[in-house]
């Protein structure tokens, strides 16, 4: 029976719903490119990702983030880059490749003899697409402005005394707190923000919220409570600005320290405690209020069960002063002292600057994790090692990209 024409309008692929309604990630779909038969088709659907594939320099970078793609999967996972990583080879057709449009046609052709060549395209297309993300982050250019207008809040606020002892606080007055240690994060590298996002559902570059970081090490789980209220307080931090869903307290069960600090409180009034015997008392409870074992994070899979800290993500409003525009109200400042016969001075004053923004503001957020010393060096020992820690990601990202190749060639993906 001959099927009614019009049942060509209707066919679906449930998986686009997936992904635009039911939360998920393009990278995990069976097909991460649609069926395209043509250049043209190939052509329409760059220009709609927001690509020129006929504009020279972008299909130079296009090509170019082409040739790295291959090059970071080479590196990270293969044997040949990386001990831990597949003992596969990229199949040769994918460096025949001369023209992009190629790479897409190869990664949705509809060939049972090739399927392992279009699976590779499309392992190429899942690190292009991260990459483009990560390059396209208009934030990025603001980096370095980014980290110290967010680490200068701090930094005036950590001292040393003449012991080299390290507090948080005033110098100079009695409003401090002992660290052990503090530490802030290191600009993330290139690669290591790649791994990061393909990792995560929102494959994007704005979704990573830990580029820039600070860490709060105390003597004791009951001055990790103390450093939030200075922080607050003091307004470095501002409470409206963190991020909910962000938040998380593996250290110290607050309610059950909260019950304990109300019977504390009650005893050092009925008894006239000391400064020094409340503050003992409180720095005692909050121990045996620690949580015996780090809970399981959702937010984390990669990080050690034995992971325990409290962590909140916050938001700074930056502040970008453009300096080519303060160089150019210079020039049209000496521009007013020429002859005003002079052709190049009226050019330079016609110049309109009014849709230049004299300051860029925007909100970037960054994380702060405070734990005691005994939490930090199980959090950097052993299992909890940040070396076991990238490792993990780096296999787990692998696995996402290359599942649909290991199920083809009957590799088992837990077994690596």
């Amino acid at each position: 029976m001959q099927r009614p024409e019009y049942l060509s309008k209707y066919y679906f692929d449930w998986e686009l719903f997936d992904i635009a309604i039911n939360g998920k990630s393009a990278l995990d779909t069976k097909f991460f490119i649609t069926p395209m038969n043509s250049k043209e088709q190939v052509e329409k659907f760059l220009i709609g990702y927001g690509l020129d594939p006929n504009e020279v320099v972008g299909k130079a970078e296009l090509f170019g983030i082409f040739q790295e793609s291959l090059q970071f999967i080479r590196r990270y996972f293969l044997k040949e880059g990386n001990p831990d990583g597949l003992d596969l080879n990229i199949p040769d057709a994918l460096y025949m490749i001369s023209d992009i449009t190629d790479l897409f046609l190869m990664a949705t052709e509809n060939n049972f003899q090739k399927r392992i060549q279009r699976l590779w395209a499309e392992i190429v297309l899942k690190i292009m697409h991260v990459i483009l993300h990560v390059d396209k982050d208009l934030r990025t250019n603001y980096f370095s402005i980014i980290q110290t207008q967010i680490f200068d809040r701090f930094y005036k606020y950590v001292y040393r005394d003449q012991e080299n002892n390290l507090f948080l606080g005033v110098k100079g007055s009695d409003e401090k707190i002992a660290l052990y240690d503090f530490q802030t994060k290191s600009k993330k590298s290139r690669d290591s923000v790649i791994i990061k996002l393909l990792n995560k559902d929102e494959s994007v570059a704005e979704e990573l919220f830990d580029r820039v970081g600070l860490r709060f090490v105390t003597h004791n789980p009951f001055d990790s409570l103390r450093v939030i209220k200075f922080l607050m307080e003091r307004n470095i931090v501002i409470p409206h600005n963190i991020k909910p869903s962000r938040s998380v307290n593996s250290l110290m069960d607050i309610k059950k320290f909260r019950k304990r600090y109300w019977t504390i409180l009650k005893q050092a009034i009925r008894k006239n405690f000391s400064h020094e015997e409340f503050a003992k008392a409180l720095e005692q409870a909050s121990k045996e209020c620690s949580f015996e074992k780090a809970i399981e994070l959702d937010r984390n899979k990669h990080r050690s069960k034995q992971y325990k800290a409290m962590q909140f993500t916050s938001m700074q409003l930056i502040i970008y002063k453009d300096p080519f525009l303060q160089e150019f109200n210079k020039i049209k400042h000496y521009a007013r002292d020429l002859d005003q016969q002079n052709v190049l001075a009226k050019k330079v004053l016609a110049l309109d600057t009014s849709l230049l923004a004299r300051d860029i503001r925007f909100f970037y957020p960054y994380e702060i994790q405070i734990m005691d010393k005994d939490s930090y060096k199980i959090n950097t020992e052993g299992e909890a090692s940040h070396e076991d820690y990238k490792k993990a990601k780096l296999k787990a990202a692998m696995k996402r990209v290359f599942w649909a190749l290991l199920k083809n060639l009957n590799i088992q993906a837990d077994d690596l």
